[in-house]
C-alpha cells in the first residue's frame, strides 16, 4: 500500500532526524575544539597575572587568540540553524555542498572501513598566490547556486547513508559531477584481501539503516528527484516542483 503524504512527511522527518544524528559528532567538534583553545589561553593569562609577570605582547596575543576562538564558536552554533528547513538560505553550490557533507561524514566512514572519494572537479583548488586567488573567487561567483540547501544537505547526507547502509562490501564511495544540475554517488566494493578483520567484527548492523524506502521518503518529501541503481545514487539539485 503506498503511503500517505502524512505518512511519507513522518518517515522523511524520521529519516532527517537519523541523518542529524550521524553529523552531531562532527558539529560537536566544530564547537568543542575552539573552547578547549580557550580555556588554554584564559589559563595562561590567569598564571601571568598571579605571577605578576605580565608580558604585554604575549597577553595581546592571546587575547587575539580568544577573539579569533569565540568568534569560530559564534559561527559553529549558528551553523545549527542551517538544518532547519524553514529557515531562508542563500542556496548552495555543487561542489561547497559536496565539501560540506564529506567533511561531516568522512571520519564517521573511515571509522567502518569506507573511504569517500571526491572527483577532482568537485574540489575546491587551493590558491597558490594572489592571482589564483582572485580566479578562485571568480569562479564561485560563477557556479550556480541551488536554493534550498539545508534540503539538498539532508539529500546528500541520505545518499551517503543509503550507500553505507546498503551495499554489500563497499571499499569507498565515489562521488562524481553528473550533468550540469545532479550529482552521482556509486559505491565501490572492497578489493580482494582488503578486509579489516578489527573492524568488521565490531560493524554491527544498523536498527537505523537508511534503505531504499527511507531515502525514497526523504527525496519526494522534499521535492527533489533521486535514481537508485544497485550501489549507486543520482541525486538531481532541481527541485521538481
Amino acid at each position: 500500500m503506498k503511503s500517505s503524504p502524512s505518512a511519507r512527511s513522518w518517515i522523511a522527518a524520521g529519516v532527517r532526524h537519523e541523518l542529524l544524528t550521524r553529523a552531531l559528532p562532527a558539529l560537536r567538534h566544530d564547537m568543542a575544539a575552539p573552547v578547549s583553545v580557550i580555556r588554554m589561553a584564559l589559563l595562561m593569562l590567569k598564571r601571568q597575572v598571579a605571577a605578576a609577570t605580565i608580558d604585554p605582547a604575549a597577553c595581546e596575543e592571546r587575547v587575539a587568540l580568544i577573539d579569533n576562538q569565540v568568534g569560530e564558536l559564534v559561527e559553529a552554533i549558528r551553523s545549527l540553524r542551517d538544518w532547519e528547513l524553514a529557515t531562508t538560505d542563500d542556496g548552495i553550490t555543487r561542489s561547497a555542498l559536496v565539501a560540506q557533507c564529506v567533511m561531516l561524514m568522512r571520519s564517521a566512514f573511515d571509522l567502518h572501513g569506507v573511504s569517500l572519494d571526491t572527483d577532482a572537479a568537485l574540489e575546491p583548488q587551493e590558491p597558490q598566490d594572489e592571482q589564483r586567488k582572485e580566479h578562485k573567487e571568480r569562479e564561485e561567483q560563477e557556479e550556480h547556486r541551488w536554493p534550498s540547501a539545508a534540503a539538498l544537505r539532508y539529500l546528500f547526507l541520505g545518499a551517503l547513508g543509503y550507500l553505507h547502509d546498503s551495499a554489500a562490501e563497499a571499499g569507498s564511495i565515489r562521488i562524481e559531477a553528473d550533468g550540469a544540475n545532479a550529482l552521482r554517488l556509486q559505491a565501490v566494493p572492497r578489493e580482494p584481501g582488503t578486509t579489516h578483520a578489527v573492524l568488521d567484527a565490531h560493524r554491527a548492523p544498523r536498527a537505523l539503516a537508511i534503505d531504499a524506502v527511507a531515502m525514497q521518503n526523504l527525496a519526494e518529501d522534499l521535492g527533489y528527484a533521486v535514481t537508485l541503481d544497485g550501489g549507486s545514487v543520482r541525486l538531481v539539485l532541481a527541485t521538481g516542483n
